[in-house]
């Protein structure tokens, strides 16, 4: 009985010691033994925003590809430069004179704002909206004005073969679906073919169904297109033996609007001439707008790591600070950098972020500087309180709906995470045991083990936490 209490007490005495030592020490402890360290880097910052003085800091002014933890940049910018109340519009307008037999004698113009989260139903309600104007045959041409960005569809540095995935669409002013189709796949008698179902509903695209229901032998089900082509041909193949969704991007954004746009209003009986692009003058008489709030698109790229709600963010940078029309990545990256110097303090020349989603293999910033971006949210209460209520939540919501499930940092950590390949990330926020806030920058290089990454950073969370 007395070993058994004096291990006890050995145990007590040990635990008070390691809840006694600081912060530093127990994550210079973590830190010093992770096997992970052995084969790759990080960078980590740690900053108390409850007391204004910084906690631990490891290597935080190298420089790191940030991964979508970037996307914390561009959303602090965005919320200060655009603004909260910041409106993603897509017009319909048009020139001419509609006669008393419903006949445009002009043209019909459909005008970009390059809104992310514009749907099949808003373009039913833009085909409906032509067809309340009391128009029936457009004398002119249907016209896709995407004069708000240059014509380079992807950003710098983007990875070519990241086509056809739903997280890298051809970017445009005018997208439909996230410039996407989704593909279900049903299957239907064996060694039949199955049933394939695409949304949006347009003539774009073609279906070559080569699949078969319930037949092992002719290997798993693939569902791409001819992307290596450039083209929009839909392709299933192998065995269906349940229903499954894909989602796939096609190439060409703008087209895949225009073409479905134009496929709605001859559902319509609503016939034009011919289809063009072309720049929508200001003498166009508009009648139509399809609006869609900032914010929606900022918890979207933030909740979900959307790279497309991200990037119109980046690009509606460059429209909003540019008196030209076809802004392109150049023009938002001096928006980000000319921010970054006025308002953070820092210079430009250090860094390199050429997107607005951390796609890019071109990006490089260091955990200092983002900190940086962290605490001049905290410092800007309107910009705070959008920023952190689009965090994901450990545990609960988002990209950290799976992680941090259990123990302090549950609930209590809201961050961006960051994934491609070889680096992994997290940046955001943390409150401690102590009713303290913490702002915390992890960037993890060089790591190829997705899982280990994240079980790293989820231990510093518990640490900071506690």
């Amino acid at each position: 009985m007395k070993l058994r209490t004096i291990l006890l007490l050995v145990s007590y005495l040990v635990f008070c010691m390691s809840e006694a030592q600081p912060l530093s020490g127990r994550l210079d402890t973590f830190i010093s033994s992770s096997e992970l360290l052995k084969t790759s880097e990080v960078g980590i910052s740690v900053y108390d925003l409850t007391e204004g003085k910084t906690v631990y800091t490891y290597q935080d002014q190298k420089l790191y590809r940030p991964a979508s933890i970037e996307k914390i940049i561009t959303s602090v910018t965005a919320l200060s430069v655009l603004g909260s109340d910041y409106q993603y519009q897509t017009h319909l307008a048009y020139t001419g004179d509609i006669s008393g037999d419903s006949i445009l004698h002009g043209d019909l113009y459909v005008v970009g704002g390059f809104d992310p989260e514009f749907m099949e139903e808003d373009m039913v309600r833009l085909a409906e909206a032509v067809q309340h104007a009391g128009i029936r045959h457009i004398e002119g041409s249907l016209v896709g004005d995407v004069s708000m960005t240059d014509s380079v569809y992807w950003g710098p540095g983007w990875s070519w073969d990241d086509t056809p995935y739903y997280f890298q669409p051809y970017l445009s002013p005018l997208m439909l679906n996230r410039g996407c189709v989704n593909v279900m796949v049903i299957p239907g008698e064996k060694g039949g073919r199955p049933i394939v179902k695409v949304h949006p509903e347009s003539d774009y695209y073609t279906v070559d169904n080569q699949a078969e229901s319930y037949v092992i032998g002719v290997g798993k089900l693939n569902v791409t297109r001819n992307w290596l082509s450039n083209g929009n041909i839909i392709r299933v193949e192998g065995n269906v033996n349940r229903r499954t969704t894909e989602t796939l991007n096609l190439y060409s954004s703008e087209d895949f609007f225009m073409h479905t746009f134009a496929y709605q209003l001859k559902k319509r009986g609503i016939s034009f001439r011919k289809m063009a692009y072309g720049l929508c003058p200001e003498s166009s008489k508009g009648f139509y707008t399809c609006s869609r709030p900032f914010l929606s698109v900022l918890e979207r790229a933030l909740k979900k790591s959307d790279n497309l709600s991200a990037e119109s963010i980046f690009y509606s940078l460059a429209a909003v600070k540019s008196d030209k029309p076809f802004v392109g990545s150049k023009d938002a990256q001096k928006v980000i950098y000319q921010f970054m110097k006025d308002s953070i303090g820092y210079m430009s020349e250090r860094y390199n972020i050429v997107d607005g989603s951390g796609v890019s293999l071109y990006n490089y910033i260091s955990p200092d500087l983002l900190m940086e971006y962290l605490k001049y949210a905290y410092s800007r209460k309107d910009i705070f309180m959008f920023l952190y209520n689009a965090l994901p939540i450990a545990g609960v919501d988002g990209t950290l709906c799976y992680r941090m499930r259990r123990g302090k940092p549950f609930r209590n950590v809201r961050a961006k995470t960051g994934t491609v390949m070889g680096v992994s990330s997290l940046a955001g926020y943390v409150k401690t045991s102590g009713k303290h806030l913490l702002a915390f920058v992890i960037i993890n290089q060089n790591a190829l083990n997705g899982k280990e990454t994240r079980l790293f950073q989820d231990k510093i969370c518990e640490i900071l936490s506690d």
